[in-house]
Parts: structure tokens; C-alpha cells; sequence
């Protein structure tokens, strides 16, 4: 039985092997030779507390600086034709909630309207990527999603977490959500149908991919369900939350560093996810220190488990 499991799973993939082949106040739009201008980086002390790039006209990236916190995490804002949604909300050190306003009056505007809905959701549930949450929550029609994985799974309807992978509609455009616990009990993924674009967090992209001992299987398995869900969607780009990796292949930013002198593109091709998927199945629970072009597989000692709901009140 044990050989038709193994079997399986290098059928897996290789099929998927083979599938792969300041704040700103003006917005930018992308450029034609890579997907964005380039982002601030904290080499410049004038550089803005963010920066805003548009992915196209309901598509919006947002780069927290470096100058305000070492992590210089992106955010994402999302608009359909009922709601918007922003992942994430930084690491702190700066107010958020002012760009995020103004790129939602802008948008707005644009399309003769006075206000849409927000929801407010995460990656995961670090630290660094939910820090201005508190700046959104007396604003009106806005909804803050919780940092648990009930949370997340109670609003977006998830009944079988981790295994369930559900659809949020914004308004004519459909968002993907795939519980992806692993690096964080929390993490989500997000695909949308109308960009093709995948939503990764911190489970894959140009950075260190931190993994406890542990969460090895859980990790793996989340990385199993996003490559089986998306091997038919033609993902035009996987973007995450962070870069840590130079213009050289595989080469790591020093850690915290308050600059990023030469620093790899956001984006990074639909490849790495089958080629990150097959590293982990010859690891098994073993991991170990790993440099790819794109990502570093970085395990860490073993954690303790985080519960599913919040402990309840003393």
C-alpha cells in the first residue's frame, strides 16, 4: 500500500512538473518589462511610508517601506463590484488607513460612486501583516476579519478547515480561498479568477520560507491542495508578501536589514509551486536548508501547535 502511496504522489508531481512550464499619492500603473516599477526599498531617506502600484484598474499593490519596518511587507486591495478587500494591514510603525482611503475614494470616483464595502482579511497571522487593524475598525461598512483560523473559516464559510477550499465573490470577480496552515495556523491563500493571480502570503515567494520542524506534513499538505486546485488554472503570477532575496538566484537579504540595495522582483512564475512542492515530498519530515532561485526553504525548531479557536475566557 505503502508503494502505491509513493507511486501517487510522484505521479502528482510530475504532472504538475510538466503543467508549469510616500505614501504615493499618485498611483502607478505596471510596466510593460516586468510586472511593477521598482519599490522602495529604504536605501533613499526621502522615500515615501508607502508606496501604491497599480496591478490594473481594480488591482492594487501596496509596499509598506522598509525606513518604517525592516519586514517592508505588501499589502493587496482588491475591488469587485460589491465589495473591496484589502489582505493584510502591515507591520505598524506608520498610519495605513490614510493611503488605503484615498486609493478607495480614487477608485470610487473613477466609477461615479461615493463608497464601497471592505472587508479586511489576512494572509496569516504574524504580526507583521496585521498591524493597522485597529486603524479599520470604527470605519464605517468595514469588516475586520478575526486571526484565528475559526475566524477565517466562519466568514468565509470554510466548514472543513484546512481541506475545503471555498469561493468569495467581490462582485462579479471570484476569489479562490485555500487554507494553507503550515508556516502560520491561520494562513490562506487567495486566487483570483479575473487576474489569475495567486495570492501566496508567506508559503511561497521571494523570501525565506520559514517552516517549523513540526508543521512539516501540515505544510506540505497545504502546498499539495494549492497545486491540485490551481494545476488548471493558468496562474499567470504568484505574488507575496515579502522579498528577501537579491537580483542573484537564491542569494538571502541579510536578516532585518534596514535596506534593500538589489533586490529581486516581487512576482515569481507559477513554476516554483510544483518545483517547491517536490523539494518538500523528497524531505519528508526532515527539512532541511534549501536555496531554489526564487525561495529558500528555511525550517526552524519545532513550535508548539496554536489552537484552532481562540482559549475561552477565564
Amino acid at each position: 500500500m505503502q508503494g502505491v502511496v509513493r507511486s501517487a504522489t510522484v505521479t502528482l508531481i510530475l504532472t504538475n512538473l510538466l503543467l508549469a512550464a510616500s505614501v504615493t499619492d499618485a498611483v502607478e500603473p505596471p510596466m510593460h518589462s516586468r510586472l511593477f516599477k521598482p519599490w522602495i526599498n529604504g536605501v533613499s531617506a526621502g522615500e515615501p511610508q508607502m508606496q501604491v502600484q497599480r496591478y490594473d484598474n481594480d488591482t492594487y499593490v501596496i509596499r509598506q517601506s522598509l525606513r518604517t519596518n525592516f519586514e517592508g511587507p505588501f499589502l493587496y486591495l482588491l475591488f469587485g463590484s460589491d465589495r473591496a478587500l484589502l489582505i493584510d494591514t502591515g507591520a505598524g510603525g506608520l498610519k495605513v488607513r490614510p493611503t488605503i482611503d484615498r486609493v478607495i475614494a480614487e477608485w470610487a470616483a473613477r466609477h461615479h460612486r461615493t463608497s464601497i464595502p471592505l472587508v479586511i482579511s489576512h494572509s496569516h497571522s504574524h504580526g507583521d501583516h496585521h498591524q493597522g487593524d485597529a486603524e479599520f475598525l470604527d470605519r464605517p461598512d468595514t469588516i475586520v476579519v478575526g486571526l484565528y483560523p475559526k475566524d477565517v473559516a466562519d466568514f468565509f464559510k470554510i466548514a472543513n478547515w484546512p481541506n475545503q477550499i471555498v469561493s468569495y465573490d467581490l462582485g462579479g470577480r471570484v476569489l479562490g480561498i485555500i487554507p494553507t496552515p503550515g508556516h502560520q495556523s491561520a494562513h490562506i491563500m487567495m486566487f483570483d479568477h479575473n487576474t489569475r493571480l495567486l495570492f501566496s502570503g508567506d508559503s511561497l515567494g521571494p523570501y525565506r520560507l520559514y517552516i517549523s520542524m513540526n508543521e512539516a506534513k501540515t505544510y506540505r499538505d497545504s502546498i499539495d491542495r494549492v497545486a491540485a486546485f490551481t494545476r488548471d488554472k493558468h496562474v499567470s503570477w504568484i505574488l507575496g508578501a515579502h522579498i528577501e532575496i537579491t537580483t542573484k538566484p537564491g542569494e538571502l537579504i541579510p536578516d532585518e536589514a534596514p535596506s534593500h540595495a538589489e533586490e529581486h522582483v516581487l512576482e515569481i512564475s507559477y513554476s516554483n509551486l510544483p518545483e517547491l512542492q517536490t523539494a518538500l515530498h523528497a524531505m519528508g519530515d526532515d527539512l532541511v536548508q534549501q536555496t531554489h532561485r526564487d525561495f529558500v526553504i528555511f525550517p526552524k525548531p519545532a513550535r508548539e501547535q496554536q489552537p484552532f479557536a481562540p482559549p475561552p475566557p477565564q
